[in-house]
Parts: C-alpha cells; structure tokens; sequence
C-alpha cells in the first residue's frame, strides 16, 4: 500500500510539473528567433545616414558657414546713394540740388571706385559746389596708402568666414563621428542582448527536454523521483533567466529604435522578428597597418586638430589686421571730373576728362599712444600661444588614445580566440557527462553544473564578440573617422 502511495504522488509531481513547463513555453518567441530577418549593421547605416535627423542637422553647420560668407561678401557689394533737394520761394529758386554716387568697393588695396554725378544750380548755392545747368561727371578712387592697404576691416571678415567653412566641416564631421559610435555602441548591445536571449532560452528548452526524459524514466522505476524535482529546479532558474533577458532584449530594442527614421521623418520601430547579423567568423587579430593607417589620418584630418587649425588661420588674418591697424590712415582720394552726361554728347576738351580737371584730397590720421591697438595686438598673440599648446596636446593625447584603443582591440582577439577554445572543450565535458549520465555513472547535478557553465561561457563570448565590436567603433572614432560599411 505504501509502495502505491508513493508511485501515486510521484505520478501526480511529475504530471503538475509537466503541466507547469508546458505553459510556461513560448513558441511564438523560438519562432521569431528561427525565422527573423538579419538586420545588419550596413543596413543600419543606409537608414541613418539617410533619414538620421542629428544627421540632416550637422549638415546644417556648413550651410550655416557658408551663409556667413556670403553676408561678408556683402561688404563688397556695390552701393547706389543719391539725393535731391529743391528750395523755391517768391518767384526764386534759391538752389536746386541732385547729387548721386555709385561706390564699387574692389578687393585690390582695399580701394574704392566711384562713379558720381552733382546737379547743384540756384542763386544761393556756395561757389565751391555750384554746376553748371548740365551737371557735372566724376569717375574716381579712394586709396588707403597707410592702414588698409594690405588687409582693412572687410577683407579681414571675409577670409575669416571662408575659413569658418572649413571649421564648420570639421565641427559637421565630428558630430556626425559622435553621434554614429554612439548607435554603433547601440546596436552591438542590442546584438548581445539577443545573443544573450537565445543562448539562455536554448538552455531552457536542454532543462525541458531533459525534465521530460526524467519523467519518463521516473514513471517506469528507472530513476528516483528526487532526480525530476532536480530537474524541475533547473527549468525554473533558467525561466527566472529567460524573463530577464526578455526585458534586457526589449530595451535594447527600443534604444537602438531610437535611430530609425524614414524618408518622410517619421520613427520606426525595430521589428520584434529582425536579429543582428553574426560577426564570430570576421573576428581576427587587428592589421598592424591598420593602426599605421588611422594615426596618420588622425595626425592629418582628425576633426578636432582640424578644428584649431582652421582657428589658427583665423587667428592669423586677424593678428595681421591687428598689425595693419598700427599704422597712420592716409587715404587718397582723387576724381576727374566732366560736364559730360553720356558718351555721345558733344563738348568742349576742356570741359570733358582730363588731367587738368578734377577733385583731390588727402586724409590723415594717427592715434599717439596705440593703446587699444597694441592691446588688441598681444591678445592674438597670446591666443595663438594657447592654440599651439592645445595642438600639441590634443595631438598627443589623439595618438595615445588611438594605441590604447588598438591595444584593447587587440586584448579582445587573443580572449575571443581562447574564449572559443575554453567553449569546444567545456562542450566535450558536458558531452561526456551525459554520456556517463546515461550508463548510471553520474549525477544530474554535475550535468546541470556544466551545461550551465557552458551557457555562461557563451553568453561571455557574445559579450567579448560585443565588445570587440564596439572597440573597433571607438578605435575609428578616436582616429576621427568611421568604419565604412561595404
């Protein structure tokens, strides 16, 4: 009787804990994970480059530049002034007034042309700019012999917003740099997260599997009851793991979610059945030309250096206009004037131009002490000793950043390599405990002990695999550039 009860409760464990994984199953999710979609990490990087909105809004920064050289090109634009006056009263006009100017700055010398035509008639107008009834016609000069002969005011600006172009590029390449290592970092997260899934929910189904086999054999006497309760224990740990990962998964891939855009600037989601591409195979030691190769680039085009060299140069207009303003103003300014008021018209050689007709005059001026200029003056200089400090500096610590992230790189490869070794020969141990299992010469707890270091193994493998990957990322961001995707 005794002997009944006890095969009655074994039956009833066995039944309720059958029942227990059986619902606790999730076919919809082993199906996703058999038959989703690779979504690579090129894949990735056409969406974003393409739609990314952090991407649209770096570009801006040269528009933004390119906008400013343009409004400095304004200071070269020609400018058309005139003006009338007319004064009337008791049958007297006492001065009727036109005057207009065309002014073309030119680049040359920081001169000016001008093109002018004075109307001055009336009985009350001064001698000195009294015209006659036709007018008079002026085509003349203003040159600066003295301050703006080699650089003034508005060439200063311009050149500097040239250079602001190539700033803004630099700042544009750095941001884009930025913001691609860090969803590069996203995806290989996300890439472990769903490594980490399946490998945990893979050792869920071995712990299924092996519960029913046990419940089988405890049925038919084979093996003790205890054997199956064991059994059971391992299947809840490994679903404790599996709901873990599960969120762990789902926010991973909401983050790297938070990348995906389409044409019309509309977010996407990262679809529940898409995987991340495998990347074991790829993983070797790092070329040593490889790390050649991104030190030069980063001595020459990391965006950083770029950055205060493009603010050197503009230190250097700017030091060469502030030397420019330590000199006396002298301008020249000289018009030949005429009474001719279109080519075809017929006058007098002595009234049309000529040498012997026009305006001249000189102006000068020379502040005494130069304070505020020789000031101005020595906070450049003292600017371009701070950016040759910070060139060097920031040369230096690129460099070292490059080698250490190579270094890293390099750390990963050696621990992948013996990392899968450790795997093949953890999965022999595991293969010949169940062998031992079978013929009564082990225990479920020694074979439950290896599979479960054999799913950590892994599961650490895919995080080195990860970490490799986002290495590599940083190793080209630190050089200033990315990996491009083929």
């Amino acid at each position: 009787m005794k002997l009944t009860l006890k095969k009655i409760s074994t039956v009833f464990i066995i039944i309720l804990l059958s029942v227990k994984i059986n619902f606790a199953q999730n076919p919809v999710v082993k199906k996703s994970i058999d038959s989703g979609k690779v979504f690579s990490l090129e894949d990735l990087q056409q969406m974003v480059f393409r739609y990314h909105p952090v991407m649209k809004q770096a570009a801006l920064l040269s528009e933004s530049a390119r906008a400013k050289v343009l409004q400095s090109l304004g200071y070269f634009d020609p400018a058309l002034k005139a003006g009338f006056s007319r004064k009337l009263f008791g049958d007297t006009e006492y001065y009727n007034k036109w005057n207009s100017e065309l002014k073309i700055p030119l680049w040359l010398a920081g001169a000016d042309l001008k093109l002018g035509y004075d109307r001055n008639v009336g009985n009350y107008i001064d001698p000195e700019n009294r015209t006659g009834q036709q007018g008079l016609s002026a085509i003349g000069l203003s040159i600066p012999l003295g301050q703006g002969l080699i650089i003034d005011a508005r060439r200063s600006t311009l050149r500097q917003s040239k250079i602001m172009v190539e700033y803004a590029e630099a700042d544009q390449l750095k941001q884009i740099n930025s913001v691609w290592y860090g969803i590069v970092k996203d995806y290989w997260n996300w890439y472990y997260a769903y490594k980490q899934f399946a490998l945990v929910n893979e050792g869920l189904d071995l712990a299924q599997r092996r519960f029913k086999a046990l419940s089988a054999q405890t049925l038919i006497g084979d093996k003790p009851t205890i054997d199956s309760v064991e059994a059971y224990i391992t299947v809840q740990e490994r679903m404790i793991q599996k709901e873990k990962t599960t969120i762990e998964l789902q926010n991973a891939r909401l983050i790297l979610s938070n990348h995906l855009w389409n044409d019309q600037g509309s977010p996407l989601e990262l679809p529940v059945e898409a995987i991340p591409q495998n990347t074991l195979l790829a993983i070797g030691k790092p070329n040593p030309l490889l790390l050649d190769t991104l030190l030069g680039q980063a001595a020459n085009q990391h965006p950083e250096l770029l950055k205060l060299k493009s603010k050197g140069e503009q230190l250097a207009i700017e030091k060469s206009y502030r030397q420019e303003l330590l000199k006396p103003k002298l301008n020249l300014i000289g018009n030949l004037i005429s009474n001719r008021t279109g080519f075809n018209s017929n006058i007098p050689g002595y009234y049309d131009f000529n040498w012997s007709n026009y305006k001249f005059g000189i102006e000068f001026a020379f502040p005494l002490f130069l304070r505020s200029e020789r000031g101005k003056l020595r906070e450049v200089k003292i600017k371009q000793l701070e950016l040759d400090y910070d060139i060097k500096q920031f040369g230096r610590e690129i460099r070292n950043n490059v080698i250490a992230s190579y270094n890293d790189l390099s750390a990963y490869s050696a621990q992948l390599a013996l990392q899968v070794k450790s795997i093949e020969n953890q999965q022999i141990l595991v293969n010949g405990e169940n062998q031992k299992f079978s013929l009564g010469e082990s225990t479920l707890f020694l074979i439950n002990s290896r599979e479960t270091k054999l799913i950590d193994m892994k599961i650490k493998q895919e995080s080195m695999i990860a970490g490799y990957q986002k290495t590599l990322a940083e190793l080209y961001y630190k050089a200033g550039t990315r990996e491009i995707m083929n």
